[in-house]
């Protein structure tokens, strides 16, 4: 058993629980390290005080689960048959209790209602927050695996920036990008990739779309590879040509806010501390109406993960959390610029994960 389920089964335990029902296939994989994907059909760990863990796995997906390295017992259902009450039998099996707690931020009410009727409990506690406070410090193994991924990441940008050409479209310069990655072996993309120009950037989460690049107008990427199951999470915003004074003024803003937060990151430091450094820098530019999202999110096994780095959040930074800092301006009409690379707390401060440089730059 991995120590990070050990403290999980600790907590359970502690808490005077029966077991815990885990639903996320991502935080299935943290305690289990299996990957894997269910889709509609239903995949679950249940962790007991005492008794060993068990998984539960679509039929199709039963041997994966046993070659992941998984060494305690693994059921699974076939499609014609009934998984919460399978569930149900194995747990009654182990404990007569109905004490019980699930991830309240992911099991839909359908699925709590079908494991209700199958046990017959009267209601669930939430375990989501402990399993964030087990997830938040990372450990050596993890590091290694989310400096890869920020590797990759980099890499994603070399491409991208060699593919912007006049004429070309956003959809293309994103083709390219997760071509070559391809190509030269990558895992796959975090989230869905984002490229945008000129003032189409300035919607924060805009779709790449076929919107031509035209001289004198900057370009934002935003892109996250992964790697054995960590994802890295980065953006950078380069100049085709030169453009307007307005969107260099704002980029000058941006960067300068990156650094400043950058700067007040290490323990003991709060998450709104960190936010403040960063939002004072844009706001005392006279754009603070204008970056429009929280500083920061975790990062792990998911692209987003606790914590938050934002206003009114004062939970302190400790050595080993891993987030984003990424600052931005979204002036309509004109351009959007973020700037963004995720970062580990360390004891004096933080180091980033990405390492393509920031400085202005014109192509």
């Amino acid at each position: 058993m991995t120590t990070q389920l050990n403290a999980l089964q600790r907590y359970v335990k502690d808490q005077n629980l029966d077991f815990a029902y885990l639903s996320d296939p991502t935080t299935i994989s943290y305690f289990s390290g299996y990957e894997g994907e269910p889709h509609e059909r239903v995949l679950g760990l249940v962790v007991f005080p005492e008794a060993a863990p068990f998984l539960f796995t679509p039929a199709l997906d039963a041997e994966d689960a046993r070659n992941s390295g998984w060494s305690d017992d693994i059921y699974s259902y076939q499609d014609h048959q009934k998984p919460w009450e399978m569930i149900a039998e194995q747990i009654k099996q182990r404990t007569d209790g109905n004490d019980i707690a699930i991830e309240k931020d992911h099991l839909t009410v359908d699925r709590y209602e079908s494991l209700q009727d199958a046990l017959g409990f009267v209601q669930a506690a939430d375990i989501t927050p402990e399993i964030q406070k087990i997830k938040v410090i990372k450990s050596e193994d993890e590091l290694k695996k989310m400096q890869i991924a920020g590797d990759w990441a980099d890499k994603a940008l070399e491409i991208g920036f060699a593919a912007l050409h006049e004429g070309v479209t956003e959809k293309e310069v994103v083709a390219e990008i997760e071509y070559q990655l391809k190509k030269l072996g990558n895992e796959g993309m975090s989230f869905e990739t984002i490229v945008l120009f000129g003032d189409h950037a300035a919607s924060p989460h805009g779709v790449p779309g076929d919107r031509k690049l035209k001289r004198e107008e900057l370009v934002l990427f935003d892109l996250g590879c992964a790697y054995k199951g960590y994802m890295s999470d980065t953006s950078r915003t380069i100049a085709f040509g030169t453009p307007s004074d307005k969107a260099r003024e704002i980029y000058d803003i941006v960067l300068q806010a990156q650094t400043q937060a950058i700067e007040s990151i290490r323990p003991g430091v709060t998450a709104e501390e960190v936010d403040r450094a960063a939002r004072s820098v844009i706001e005392n530019a006279g754009y603070g109406e204008y970056f429009t999202h929280r500083l920061g999110h975790g990062i792990g096994k998911s692209i987003h993960e606790f914590p938050n780095i934002m206003e009114g959040n004062p939970l302190v930074l400790k050595e080993g959390m891993c987030f984003s800092i990424e600052p931005g301006i979204y002036l309509p009409e004109v351009a959007g610029v973020r700037i963004e690379d995720c970062f580990v707390v360390t004891k004096n401060g933080c180091e980033p994960f990405t390492q393509t440089p920031k400085q202005y730059r014109e192509i």
